[in-house]
């Protein structure tokens, strides 16, 4: 569970950061350091830019867990799935014989 909690508690600041930026702006747009044009660029340039290492840190986070399943042997869901028609397939074959064996 160390691994989910950590990736929890970086979207969480994550999502803190983007709430305390806004916060900044509009503290910022109150005090007529910056329009409001500009505290919307602002607020969107870094949005962009955090989907972007969001979508980053998904990727890196998604090819980790891939590896480190790789390498303690874990059969994937594709394996899984595969392998439980070929037991599908084989209960029916079996079944077919022990009818004509029957007969």
């Amino acid at each position: 569970m160390a691994l989910f909690e950590a990736i929890q508690k970086a979207l969480m600041a994550g999502l803190g950061m983007q709430e305390r930026l806004k916060e900044l702006v509009d503290e910022l747009i109150k005090k007529g350091e910056l329009s409001k044009s500009q505290g919307a660029k602002l607020i969107k340039g870094w949005s962009d830019k955090a989907g972007k290492t969001r979508e980053e840190f998904d990727k890196n986070i998604t090819d980790l867990i891939n590896k480190t399943l790789e390498k303690i042997n874990i059969p994937t869901r594709d394996e899984v799935e595969k392998l439980n028609r070929k037991i599908q397939s084989l209960s029916i074959r079996l079944k077919k014989l022990e009818e004509q064996k029957t007969d």
